[in-house]
């Protein structure tokens, strides 16, 4: 198979179920961001220390987010063709906000708002966090056109939470102080 199709050259992208739309079409924006996020987390797997996270976990994460990218190119009209397995994440979200309150156990109290950076595990974290919150609003805008499964958007929400707290755990288990924001006079 070729990687090359040339149907996209006229600026258009087929979703799941053959139907042809705009690269710039909100479903599109939506699932690349997803995208993105699943290559940031795969940068982020390379520098995560296992006290913080197993790898592992952060792979299911990432095939979370393929689901999450079917489930995005596919109009709510053929959303039977995803098949049982693509319908929703493996990662609930009690188990997310179980280690949620875990990671943030490992980390101090905030005490301020917190700046991106601290250990490269924890900078790239931060990276996923933000790409996380931008799929997020892509999403919500998404959802606000069309029929959305509301799984997607609770996926991230969450998500992006506990990408924040395991940044924090990161900066806590290296031995580095968050970055904080203080306000200059």
């Amino acid at each position: 198979m070729k990687l090359y199709t040339r149907t996209g050259d006229d600026g258009s992208s087929g979703l799941f179920g053959g139907q042809r739309v705009s690269k710039s079409h909100g479903r599109l924006r939506a699932y690349g961001s997803l995208d993105e996020l699943n290559s940031v987390i795969g940068v982020l797997r390379l520098h995560a220390t296992p006290v913080c996270v197993d790898p592992e976990l952060l792979q299911q994460i990432q095939h979370d987010l393929f689901v999450l990218g079917a489930i995005l190119a596919t109009p709510a009209d053929r959303q039977e063709l995803l098949g049982a397995r693509m319908t929703r994440p493996t990662w609930d979200l009690a188990a997310m906000e179980a280690d949620i309150d875990r990671l943030t156990a490992l980390a101090p109290p905030m005490t301020a708002f917190v700046l991106p950076g601290g250990t490269p595990a924890a900078a790239h974290a931060h990276v996923a966090r933000t790409v996380c919150r931008r799929a997020e609003r892509e999403a919500v805008a998404l959802a606000e056109e069309e029929s959305l499964n509301p799984a997607v958007v609770a996926y991230l929400n969450r998500l992006s939470d506990w990408l924040f707290a395991l940044a924090r755990a990161e900066n806590a288990v290296g031995g580095v102080g968050d970055v904080l924001w203080v306000p200059k006079d």
